[in-house]
């Protein structure tokens, strides 16, 4: 380590070659081809790669493989999932493991309880009510819970017709989702409207609306299939 700077001279701090660095609040001139200041802990940890969700391949991860039909939870009445007020079911179940996502306990596919006739007869029960707007799909991944989510949306649909809206959450993209398994597709149809994409830390933005993250969109899903390309929620707003 080069000594403590004893000079007292005036003027500019010129060494010959040397450079002027500051250690623990003191000046030190060190040579810049000998001297090499160490990597702290912290720093190391900053500068190393973020963890990223994962990347399934096209139809790498079967519904059937993985899913055990259980449920974490159902919030009827609620205001934060989607446009208006919703009924939404939470399914058990994720592989994506995104850093930081608001549901770690979801990811597990053998939490909570076993989706059961008589919780569709309460969703549907809850959904009759006139200022219920629709149904709403998170989890967990709601695409590797084919099973339960094709079950009660087609309940819905046999119930209301499209007089109650659908929405998903999913942690495919929607170019990812046209590439998967015919439950995949057969879902993805009969909903409305499609929150897709990974949650991303980098990407993190808590002023966007029904979003975690930048990268991920509203699509309006009918008119995207009409339209043959992504078509965003006319009502977004951020």
């Amino acid at each position: 380590m080069p000594s403590r700077d004893k000079n007292s001279q005036e003027g500019p701090d010129v060494r010959g070659n040397l450079i002027k660095i500051s250690v623990d609040g003191e000046s030190i001139f060190v040579n810049p081809d000998e001297y090499k200041p160490q990597m702290t802990k912290q720093s190391a940890s900053e500068a190393a790669p973020k963890r990223l969700p994962k990347n399934p391949k096209p139809k790498e991860w079967d519904s059937k493989a993985y899913s055990l039909h259980k449920i974490a939870d159902y919030k009827p009445f609620n205001f934060v999932d989607g446009e208006g007020v919703r009924c939404s079911l939470y399914v058990s179940g994720c592989l994506f493991d995104c850093p930081g996502c608001y549901n770690l306990a979801a990811q597990n596919f053998n939490y909570g309880r076993p989706y059961t006739q008589e919780l569709e007869d309460r969703i549907i029960a809850d959904m009759s009510h006139d200022y219920v707007q629709g149904l709403t799909l998170l989890g967990g991944e709601p695409f590797l819970n084919t099973w339960v989510c094709l079950k009660l949306i087609k309940r819905v649909r046999r119930e209301f017709g499209h007089k109650k809206d659908i929405w998903s959450w999913s942690g495919y993209s929607w170019e990812e989702l046209l590439q998967e398994t015919p439950d995949k597709l057969e879902m993805l149809k009969l909903i409305d409207i499609l929150v897709d994409g990974r949650f991303l830390e980098g990407k993190k933005d808590l002023t966007l609306q029904f979003r975690g993250s930048s990268n991920q969109r509203i699509i309006d899903v009918q008119q995207s299939l009409k339209a043959g390309k992504v078509v965003i929620w006319h009502k977004l707003v951020r």
